[in-house]
């Protein structure tokens, strides 16, 4: 790329400086003729007016004017010669003039002729009456050599020279600044592809400012893959830590069952019932970031009550989060309807993960809240836990960050939050996480759902109409 750059840029010096020098050639040729034609024919008549009809005027005396006059003028020749009626000449042209560049009609009709020839000779031709002349038409014949303007145009071509040298050198300087950050980028993110995630791409002092910026979305792009690598390791350990824990609990009383070292088998056979189930949970939590990676999810978008639902989902949980120890309540208004634009299904995982992370971290009570307003509806769940540290609100929905503020060792599969935001998302609705919600001895954490109106976008009709199909 640097040599192609630099050649392109002499190419277009050596080019600009070509056509100057001939532009320039044939321009100053043309105005070097012009002047100096016009300048000779004045200088034609000033001598024709001279010898014009002059008396006392021998032909000695003549013959030495005209020398006089040839020689101050600086002429190639000053001549007269005889143009006949027939328009011939009685003798032959200076300089290698032929008749017809002299035009003997134009002569003969009282003009003056001027023009030059190919070799730069520039001729003027005037009738000029003379004394003592009958047996034709004197015609004055001056001429002058000009010099070609080649010779200027070798200086253009070493000035042009000089600034095809000073152009390679500048070329080469542009082509090294304008290739190194291209060139550091790309090693840059070859590095980083071959698995280099903390290779950057150095921004020197006074770099341009669109080399800044494509170095800084490379390393920003570097520092995103090395986060999202470190936290696919983190989820992969904590994944792999929640599937160890039930598979170890079930192998261990099913080992025991079958070896008759258990004076239980009922108790043996509910622990492992209880993992088992814990352990599908976690399978299918994994299969639905799946699916929502995928977009491979269906909604059914239509006006639902949320009230309802959320009134369905806290009683099927009571039971639960009483065995956890925690009372699970609804709080007031919750009874009054509540219609919004969702999906019934999805809103209700949306409000068992709530409860069930909630759950996880309470002491004592869970509290579920809902309330409409003019944007839709808000839902709420609260619970008296240790809650969350400021710098961690805006991480609670990332599905690769876990938590140790679990209360009395109860833990869930790490997922339930990420799921909540790729549904909210889905469904048009945002999340976010509020902590503190009490005083500093149970600061709380508060999950805020803000859910769309039934009005917003165009409502499914009956039956329902998938905007995502599996």
């Amino acid at each position: 790329m640097r040599r192609r750059l630099t050649i392109a840029i002499i190419a277009l010096v050596v080019v600009t400086v070509a056509v100057t020098s001939i532009g320039s050639y044939v321009l100053i040729r043309r105005a070097t003729v012009t002047t100096a034609q016009r300048e000779l024919g004045a200088e034609a008549r000033a001598i024709s007016d001279t010898f014009s009809d002059r008396t006392g005027l021998t032909k000695v005396s003549f013959r030495k004017e005209l020398a006089v006059v040839s020689s101050a003028g600086n002429f190639a020749s000053v001549q007269f010669v005889l143009l006949s009626p027939d328009g011939s000449l009685a003798q032959p042209l200076a300089g290698g003039l032929s008749t017809a560049e002299v035009d003997p009609q134009a002569l003969l009709a009282g003009e003056q002729v001027t023009g030059h020839t190919s070799r730069l000779l520039i001729y003027s031709a005037l009738p000029t009456p003379l004394q003592a002349t009958t047996d034709g038409t004197p015609v004055l014949i001056v001429s002058r050599q000009v010099h070609s303007p080649v010779d200027g145009i070798r200086y253009f071509g070493l000035i042009g020279l000089i600034g095809i040298v000073a152009a390679a050198l500048v070329a080469a300087a542009l082509a090294r600044r304008f290739t190194r950050p291209v060139v550091a980028a790309v090693d840059t993110t070859r590095r980083i592809a071959s698995g280099d995630l903390d290779a950057r791409v150095e921004v020197r002092p006074r770099e341009d400012p669109e080399f800044v910026q494509l170095a800084d979305s490379i390393n920003i792009m570097g520092s995103n893959l090395a986060r999202a690598r470190d936290q696919e390791r983190q989820f992969l350990m904590s994944v792999s830590h929640e599937l160890r824990t039930p598979l170890t609990s079930i192998r261990g009383y099913a080992d025991a069952v079958l070896d008759g070292a258990t004076d239980d088998p009922h108790a043996a056979a509910l622990v492992i019932s209880s993992e088992a189930r814990r352990l599908e949970r976690l399978v299918q939590d994994l299969l639905d970031l799946a699916r929502l990676d995928a977009d491979r999810f269906t909604l059914d978008l239509r006006t639902v009550d949320a009230a309802a639902v959320v009134r369905q989902v806290v009683g099927g949980l009571r039971p639960s989060a009483s065995g956890l120890g925690v009372d699970l309540g609804l709080a007031t208004g919750t009874e009054v309807p509540c219609p919004v634009r969702a999906d019934s299904d999805r809103f209700a995982q949306i409000v068992a993960n709530l409860v069930e992370n909630a759950s996880s971290f309470a002491t004592r009570r869970v509290l579920v809240g809902l309330a409409a307003g003019p944007d839709g509806a808000v839902l709420w769940v609260d619970d008296d836990g240790p809650g969350i540290p400021v710098d961690q609100l805006t991480r609670v929905f990332d599905r690769h960050v876990t938590s140790d503020r679990d209360v009395g060792g109860r833990k869930g599969s790490g997922l339930g939050l990420a799921i909540v935001a790729e549904l909210a998302a889905a469904m048009g609705a945002t999340v976010h996480a509020e902590s503190p919600i009490g005083p500093e001895a149970a600061p709380g954490t508060r999950m805020v759902v803000e859910l769309a109106p039934p009005g917003d976008g165009t409502p499914s009709p009956a039956g329902g109409t998938p905007v995502a199909t599996a």
